[in-house]
């Protein structure tokens, strides 16, 4: 039977930055990628993939920083890698001033300003709107199989292969696969998206308390000028994207459809999605609102608290849960990873020592 170091299910953004990260701190370590589709198929295919500069809590705001500076490096490495900035509007009312002010990191420059683009409704007395910089959106897939790609030979992939069983045992834990095939490692990180009901780990992820919300956006097939950025709406939780290469925009809104089945969704747009979605647009960009008429569907898993899990499942921290992102998989990805990689520092160093499997 094969033995790996560390075994990370689940093949999108956030599993294959785990992997990335393993193998960075543990350089000779057998580091095996498990999904059951293709890399970054999943929720990270059909993500937004916006980047910006702010978080709703101190950890958070630690995260989306950490996230930033690893994408800008990212970039800066490779500069074909899909990651493109674009600036950031941010609008709220009045009352939300000091909310605003306070969820966005020094580094976005955050600035008033008394007018928006014509486009927009003009400002009024219970308006508000900033401009700052450090946004960024990404083809999260063709990212994450850029990454899956950089780190193949040395870590290990099998796609489309589900793990339909997970058992402790001597040496850490055993994967049985949907081929058959049996795995043991040393340690297994789950990153499986929203599919935290999978019969092999369901029960061991029952106490977190995540669930599955759907995630909407709306395609707007209006091209944007060169000019434009992010806009985002922060009282509704909602933002109009900018995607200059595909000469149009994206809206994502909040949908409060919760408790979904990521293998029951049909990724097709429904007429309750649209209305959501337009209430907004016409309150905020009624201009775009017209155009909106169909986009992507999909969901995510999100915490309580509105914070990424990342967790040990056991008392040796040989199981760890990665993921639980409440919609910003890719945008807190990097910082995820890291969390993941020193809750498993201890078999991260045992390996390092040892120059190979456990």
């Amino acid at each position: 039977m094969t033995h790996v170091d560390f075994a990370v299910v689940g093949g999108g953004i956030i599993g294959c930055t785990i992997a990335r990260e393993l193998a960075l701190r543990a350089p000779h370590a057998s580091v095996l990628v498990l999904e059951q589709d293709a890399v970054g198929s999943g929720a990270s295919r059909r993500s937004a993939g916006l980047h910006f500069p702010r978080g709703a809590t101190e950890r958070v705001r630690r995260m989306a920083g950490y996230s930033q500076a690893y994408y800008r490096a990212l970039l800066d490495a490779d500069p074909a890698l899909p990651i493109h900035p674009v600036p950031l509007l941010v609008v709220s009312d009045r009352a939300a001033v000091d909310q605003v002010e306070a969820a966005y990191l020094d580094e976005a420059g955050l600035s008033r300003v008394d007018a928006l683009p014509d486009w927009l409704p003009p400002l009024s007395d219970e308006t508000a709107a900033w401009t700052g910089e450090g946004c960024q959106y990404a083809d999260v897939g063709a990212l994450t199989r850029a990454l899956a790609r950089s780190l193949r030979p040395r870590t290990s992939f099998r796609e489309g292969v589900f793990v339909a069983s997970l058992d402790r045992v001597a040496s850490g834990y055993e994967l049985g696969f949907s081929t058959g095939e049996r795995v043991t490692a040393g340690s297994v990180v789950l990153a499986p998206g929203p599919w935290l009901a999978a019969p092999a780990w369901r029960e061991r992820l029952a106490p977190l308390g995540a669930r599955v919300k759907k995630v909407v956006a709306l395609h707007i097939e209006v091209p944007p000028a060169a000019e434009d950025g992010v806009v985002v709406f922060h009282d509704e939780d909602a933002f109009l994207l900018p995607l200059h290469e595909q000469r149009r925009w994206l809206f994502s809104y909040t949908s409060q459809v919760w408790d979904v089945d990521p293998d029951r969704l049909t990724g097709s747009v429904c007429a309750a999605d649209l209305a959501d979605a337009r209430e907004v647009l016409f309150a905020r960009a009624p201009r775009l609102a017209g155009s909106a008429r169909s986009g992507r569907v999909f969901c995510d898993a999100y915490s309580a608290n509105r914070e990424p899990l990342v967790r040990a499942l056991d008392e040796e921290g040989r199981l760890v849960f990665a993921g639980a992102a409440n919609g910003s998989g890719y945008r807190l990805a990097p910082a995820i990873a890291a969390e993941a990689a020193h809750l498993l520092r201890r078999a991260v160093e045992n390996v390092s020592d040892q120059g190979g499997q456990q």
